[in-house]
């Protein structure tokens, strides 16, 4: 079975205040010896002989802060020594504001043929408070430009539930964001993750989010407001356009193997999972001493892989599928989980049809209560 890639790239002008990714400010002068490094472990993976490629992942930080250069040898790169099938999905992140049609080109002629802006919100106020560098305006001129360059495949993440954001705040930028036509969006709530300026601000009494009926109100005008413009929820954080389902995302829920390259990139060769360093100093020495990058390297527990092979597809609309999990892990599901999932149908948190089953609104909106029945 081909395989997905992922490929990091940490560098960021400024730190969201929600962010604890592996993403680094002020490094820029780093960005050099990374990028060759970067390259150098690209070289020495292909040596492995994985299955073709068929996704492609470049993530970040902002991977569009590098120069066109570093951008068009790192595709060069990808392309020269991994087998990439001809129809691959070939995603880029980027921030409005570090992407001008020049750029854009340089990325669409290498072969990237999706984009994903990172917009989070459509109000200077929201994003000021998030730490965001773009206007909304920037954001919506980043979008423009991608579309006149041939950019067919194009995705916003937006977000709800950030400081001081009204249902009403909240609707114009879904509103907004329909007027771009773009194919797919992203759509997260706010989660405050430890060691974030956020997390500091909320124990400090100094950060003020909406209560949790505001974000309850938000999330039914989601589902009501994207359902009417055509988009589909496949996930549950993500809506398309008939077709343009993430291809490289649906392999993470899908739990099929993908590689991952770069400071603090992740790797699933089942049923073995690595990381990399996160750190980019770290990362550069020991691809200089001919060093795979690795900092952790584990065999996946049977046991604990059951458990994330239903997390993750149940967070897809479609559901998992019970045949699949059986074939993949040899083992009878309706014998390990029947009881439990027949318990779930009952109280409307899951449904079954055929062979899959899935969560039904309630079951969304109550995940985790749905994903600890899973747990072995």
């Amino acid at each position: 079975m081909n395989i997905g890639l992922y490929v990091h790239i940490p560098f960021c002008q400024q730190k969201c205040f929600y962010c604890d990714f592996p993403s680094f400010a002020g490094q820029e002068n780093l960005q050099g010896a990374y990028m060759a490094a970067l390259n150098k472990e690209i070289f020495i993976q292909s040596g492995y002989n994985y299955n073709a490629i068929d996704s492609i992942f470049i993530g970040g930080g902002t991977p569009t802060m590098l120069s066109e250069y570093m951008l068009s040898s790192l595709l060069e790169h990808i392309y020269k020594n991994f087998n990439v099938t001809k129809d691959a999905e070939v995603s880029i992140e980027a921030n409005p504001g570090t992407v001008d049609e020049n750029k854009l080109k340089v990325l669409f002629d290498g072969g990237v043929n999706r984009i994903s802006f990172g917009v989070q919100s459509f109000n200077d106020d929201v994003l000021i408070k998030c730490g965001r560098i773009h206007t909304a305006l920037q954001a919506q001129e980043s979008v423009y430009q991608a579309q006149a360059v041939g950019f067919n495949n194009i995705n916003i993440d937006l977000m709800y539930g950030l400081p001081e954001q009204s249902v009403e705040i909240f609707q114009q930028t879904l509103q907004q964001a329909f007027t771009l036509k773009v194919q797919h969006l992203s759509i997260y709530g706010l989660k405050i993750e430890e060691g974030t300026p956020f997390y500091q601000w909320e124990a400090e009494g100094k950060l003020k989010l909406p209560d949790e009926q505001t974000e309850d109100e938000m999330d039914v005008l989601i589902n009501k407001l994207l359902l009417k413009n055509d988009y589909i929820r496949y996930e549950i954080s993500n809506y398309a356009k008939g077709g343009y389902e993430c291809k490289h995302n649906l392999k993470y829920w899908h739990y099929q193997n993908y590689l991952g390259l770069g400071a603090g990139a992740h790797s699933l060769l089942y049923p073995q999972r690595t990381s990399n360093v996160r750190d980019i100093t770290t990362y550069i020495e020991k691809i200089n001493n001919n060093e795979l990058p690795i900092a952790t390297n584990t065999m996946l527990d049977k046991n604990a892989a059951m458990e994330e092979f239903c997390f993750l597809a149940l967070r897809t609309a479609k559901g998992m599928n019970i045949k699949k999990f059986t074939e993949f892990f040899a083992t009878d599901f309706n014998g390990l989980y029947g009881g439990k999932v027949k318990a779930l149908i009952e109280k409307g948190l899951l449904q079954q049809h055929g062979e899959f089953i899935s969560l039904t609104a309630g079951g969304q909106k109550y995940g985790n209560v749905v994903f600890a029945e899973f747990l072995l």
